[in-house]
C-alpha cells in the first residue's frame, strides 16, 4: 500500500507536468490570445515555463515541512495541488468565453503544478527509500524514476491517441481536454491513497528527538548548508544529467524534424520504444545496486556512457531511416536508465533522515528549473543558430562536470549503521548514516 501510494502519486505528478507541453500546440489559440498561432504557442509555453520558476523556490520552502511534519502529509498536499491544476486545465473555458480569465487560469494552474511538483520528488524519494529494508532501498528507490519515465511514456500515448483519432476542429475545440480530465481523475485515486498511507518508519524515529521536531525551517535549511556542503553537491551533481534526460524526453523527436526532416509522428514513435525500455532498465539497474553498491557501477558508468555517446549518437541521426532514429533514442535512454536506476537512492542515503528532504530538495530542484527546464529552449537555440550538434557538445559538457563529481560519492549501497542526529559524520565526510535506532544485520532497516 506504501509503495502504490509512492509510486502512484509519482506517476500522476509527471503524467500531468508532461501532457502540457505535449499538447500546448493544440490549445495554445484557444486559450492564449495572440497575433499569429506562433504568438499564442510562445504565451502558453510560457505559462508552461512559469512551472519549472516556482519549482525551486517550493523545493526550499516546502522540503523543510516535509522533515518536520512528515512525508505522507507533504507527499499528499503535492498530488492535491496538481489534481487542482489538472481539473484547471481541463475545465477552463477559451478565450472567446471567458476573455483574459482564461490565460489566467492556466497561469494559476500551473503555479499549482509548479509548488506540487517542486515538493513531490525529494518527498516522494525519501518515502520510498525509507520504506525499503537494508537490501531492497536501491530497488524501492528506483520507482520513483520508473514511475515518471512511465508517466512520460504515458504522457506521449495518450498525446498520440486523441491527435490521432480525433478530427482537427475536435481536437482543437474540446479533444485536448481529455487527457488532462484523466490525469485530474487519477490524481484524485492518488490522493486517496496518499492519504491512508502510513507515515515512514525513518520520519518517526527522527521526531522522537524533540530538538529536531521542534526546531523552525529557517534553522533546518541553516543547518543544512552549513552540516552538509559536500552532500548538497554530490546531490546537485546526481540531478543535474536531466539537462539529458529533458532534451531526449521533450526535444530529440523536434530536434530530428528540424535538423532531418524526419516524420514527427515516427520520431514519437521511435521516443516511445527507448521509453519503454528505460521504464524496464531503471528498477532493475536499482535492484542489481542493493547487491553489487551503487557508485561505481551506476552513477559513473551512465554518465561516462552519456560522455562517450551523445556526440556520435546525434551525428548518426543525419542519416535516414527509422533504425537509426530507434537506435540514436535507445543508446540516449540505455546510458540514462542506468544514470537514472540509482541516482534517487544515493541522494537519499547522503543524508539524515532529519534533514533528508530538505537536502534533496534544495540542490534538486534548483538543478532541474535552471537545467532541466531550460534544456528544450536551449537545443532549440543551437539548431535556430545553424550549430545543431552545439546540443550534443553543451549535454556533453554539464555531464563530465558531474562524472568528475562522482568520483567523490561514497559507496552507500553496503551502509548499515544509521542514526537519526544531524550532526555530519565523524573523521571522512564520505561515511553516510541514515536513519534507524538499532541497526542489526537481519532485521528491515528503516534508513
Amino acid at each position: 500500500m506504501n509503495i502504490l501510494a509512492g509510486t502512484v502519486g509519482h506517476f500522476i505528478e509527471w503524467y500531468d507536468w508532461y501532457i502540457y507541453g505535449l499538447l500546448a500546440a493544440v490549445f495554445s489559440s484557444q486559450i492564449f490570445p495572440g497575433s499569429s498561432p506562433a504568438m499564442s504557442l510562445i504565451s502558453a509555453l510560457l505559462t508552461y515555463a512559469v512551472g519549472f520558476v516556482v519549482r525551486p523556490l517550493s523545493g526550499v520552502i516546502i522540503s523543510p515541512l516535509a522533515d518536520r511534519y512528515g512525508r505522507r502529509v507533504v507527499m499528499a498536499v503535492a498530488v492535491g495541488g496538481m489534481t487542482a491544476g489538472s481539473l484547471i486545465l481541463a475545465l477552463t473555458p477559451p478565450f472567446s468565453a471567458i476573455g483574459y480569465a482564461a490565460p489566467l487560469l492556466f497561469l494559476l494552474a500551473r503555479i499549482l503544478q509548479g509548488i506540487s511538483a517542486g515538493s513531490e520528488s525529494q518527498s516522494a524519494i525519501a518515502y520510498m527509500v525509507e520504506n525499503g529494508s537494508t537490501d531492497r532501498r536501491g530497488l524501492f528507490g528506483s520507482l520513483s524514476n520508473a514511475a515518471s519515465g512511465l508517466a512520460t511514456l504515458a504522457a506521449t500515448g495518450m498525446g498520440a491517441i486523441v491527435t490521432s483519432t480525433l478530427s482537427t476542429h475536435d481536437l482543437e475545440t474540446w479533444g485536448w481536454r481529455i487527457p488532462f480530465a484523466i490525469g485530474g481523475l487519477l490524481g484524485v485515486v492518488g490522493l486517496l491513497l496518499r492519504s491512508r498511507a502510513d507515515e515512514s518508519p525513518a520520519f518517526e524515529a527522527a521526531v522522537e528527538d524533540s530538538a529536531t521536531d521542534k526546531k523552525p525551517e529557517i534553522l533546518r535549511l541553516r543547518e543544512l548548508l552549513r552540516r552538509h556542503p559536500k552532500a548538497l553537491l554530490q546531490t546537485a551533481a546526481l540531478s543535474a544529467p536531466a539537462v539529458a534526460y529533458y532534451t531526449w524526453a521533450t526535444f530529440l523527436p523536434t530536434y530530428a524534424h528540424l535538423t532531418t526532416g524526419r516524420d514527427l509522428d515516427s520520431a514519437l514513435a521511435g521516443n516511445a520504444i527507448g521509453l519503454g525500455l528505460l521504464v524496464i532498465i531503471v528498477p532493475l539497474c536499482g535492484a542489481l545496486s542493493d547487491r553489487i553498491g551503487r557508485r561505481k557501477p551506476f552513477p559513473i558508468i551512465g554518465a561516462a556512457g552519456m560522455v562517450v555517446l551523445f556526440y556520435p549518437l546525434l551525428l548518426l541521426l543525419q542519416h535516414p531511416g527509422f533504425g537509426v532514429y530507434v537506435t540514436v533514442t535507445v543508446s540516449g535512454w540505455v546510458v540514462l536508465a542506468i544514470w537514472q536506476g540509482v541516482y534517487p537512492t544515493i541522494q537519499a542515503e547522503l543524508f539524515p533522515a532529519a534533514v533528508r528532504v530538505s537536502g534533496i530538495g534544495v540542490a534538486h530542484q534548483i538543478v532541474i528549473a535552471t537545467l532541466g527546464g531550460t534544456a528544450p529552449l536551449i537545443a532549440s537555440s543551437f539548431v535556430e543558430a545553424g550549430h545543431p550538434m552545439g546540443v550534443a557538445v553543451y549535454m556533453t559538457a554539464i555531464v563530465l562536470v558531474c562524472l568528475i563529481v562522482y568520483l567523490t560519492l561514497p559507496e552507500t549501497g553496503c551502509q548499515v549503521t544509521h542514526t537519526t542526529d544531524t550532526t555530519p559524520p565523524a573523521a571522512s565526510g564520505s561515511q553516510v548514516m541514515l536513519s534507524i535506532t538499532k541497526p542489526t544485520a537481519s532485521t528491515k532497516d528503516t534508513p
